[in-house]
């Protein structure tokens, strides 16, 4: 089945929120608090306001998966954001073609680097995006919230 990538709309809220949970419930003590997410309330707005852009894959109706992006204090690099996807359309390479969308944005922005943290935890992400070029760096971070999250760093050289 057809999976088309189209910017998120507020109205995309609860589908979100619902990808999270379904993700987060796959991982020992991962917990969904929405205050932890509050962008994810008012998708289009807050990524607009953060000077980014966050994009939702869709199967049919249904929202399966969504990947954003957003500039850094460094204007030549950028963050990817929030790469999420239903187990349902995993292994579809419907992961790798998000990662080129947020790439696409970052080479038009002129960003000559894309980083990213993602959970310890989250292994099947770490091997994805090391399959398509990036590189974990040495520190991590304790994010102090209801999931006690830690987080590795990754970075792509995109020049």
């Amino acid at each position: 089945m057809q999976i088309d990538i189209r910017p998120v709309e507020d109205s995309d809220s609860d589908a979100l929120l619902h990808i999270l949970e379904v993700v987060f419930a796959e991982y020992p003590g991962c917990v969904l608090n929405i205050e932890e997410v509050p962008e994810l309330l008012q998708p289009a707005i807050a990524f607009a306001e953060m000077g980014g852009c966050l994009w939702v894959a869709q199967q049919q109706e249904q929202v399966v998966g969504c990947v954003g992006i957003v500039p850094t204090e460094r204007a030549e690099r950028m963050e990817l954001k929030k790469l999420y996807t239903l187990p349902a359309v995993r292994g579809q390479g419907l992961g790798r073609r998000l990662i080129e969308q947020v790439e696409a944005e970052a080479r038009r922005r002129y960003a000559h680097s894309l980083h990213l943290w993602t959970d310890t935890r989250f292994t099947t992400a770490h091997r994805v995006y090391e399959r398509l070029g990036y590189t974990r760096l040495p520190e991590t971070r304790e994010l102090c919230d209801r999931s006690h999250s830690v987080e590795y760093h990754y970075e792509k050289r995109l020049c």
